[in-house]
């Protein structure tokens, strides 16, 4: 397994994938675009085995790199830096936040397509989307635990989905893959596997109030098979359609 882990953003998923990594054993190199020494609450937070960089120091260091940032800040990415790595991303299209883009409107490609298509020279892996980031951090669970959830993963590449599969055992989940990067949209906003399964009948709110809530909730077990049966059920909705965000629109990028 990777020992060292890059992360390309550091809101509320990237801290969640952090927490758990380093809670796992794994070296954390932490960024984003501000600077690493706003950082330096949460690496304190972490303890030793996490460090704040740049992103560039982040995508190189890495053995595997999440990328935790909104779509609208992928041209932002250390394309050269990120080459040759597996960059789990954790980003969905919310045209409010990230502006309308006509291929995502017109399904012609998938959000995580067209990040791939932003960094040739990387394989990009869908994960870490469907779930919200007090509910990753607090349903994480041991190899063989017998109320173990899952998360979707989609990616063009087998290799890079396997290092993506390892990655989430280690960090205590399952990982049910869904199929190529194409077929991604399936655990995105709108699709039966989004959100809803881990928390359940969720009240209407605020973007704010809606996490400040998620915050109050111990999350619902989802395991694999029904990771499974959820995702063959998805019909494919117009992007951009009303739905519960999964990372906050202020997140810190």
């Amino acid at each position: 397994m990777s020992r060292t882990l890059g992360l390309i953003g550091s809101g509320m998923i990237g801290s969640s994938v952090a927490r758990l990594a380093v809670a796992a054993g794994l070296e954390v190199v932490l960024s984003n675009s501000r600077g690493p020494e706003t950082l330096a609450d949460l690496v304190a937070d972490l303890g030793a085995r996490a460090r704040a960089a740049t992103p560039e120091e982040a995508a190189r260091t890495g053995d595997l790199v999440v990328a935790a940032i909104p779509l609208k800040a992928h041209e932002q990415h250390p394309a050269e830096a990120l080459a040759g790595k597996t960059v789990l991303d954790t980003a969905n299209y919310y045209p409010e936040r990230d502006g309308h883009l006509a291929e995502l409107d017109a399904g012609e490609l998938t959000s995580s397509a067209l990040t791939q298509r932003r960094l040739p020279g990387s394989w990009v892996v869908k994960a870490f989307n469907n779930i919200t980031p007090h509910q990753l951090f607090c349903l994480a669970r041991p190899a063989g635990a017998p109320d173990r959830s899952a998360l979707p993963i989609a990616g063009d590449d087998v290799a890079a989905k396997a290092e993506a599969t390892r990655l989430l055992d280690v960090l205590g989940y399952d990982a049910v893959d869904i199929g190529p990067l194409a077929a991604s949209w399936r655990s995105e906003p709108n699709t039966p596997v989004y959100v809803r399964p881990s928390l359940g009948e969720t009240p209407a709110m605020s973007v704010e109030a809606f996490f400040r809530w998620t915050l109050r909730t111990p999350g619902i077990v989802v395991p694999a098979a029904q990771v499974g049966k959820l995702v063959e059920t998805a019909v494919r909705q117009p992007a951009g359609e009303a739905r519960i965000p999964n990372d906050e629109e202020a997140q810190s990028v």
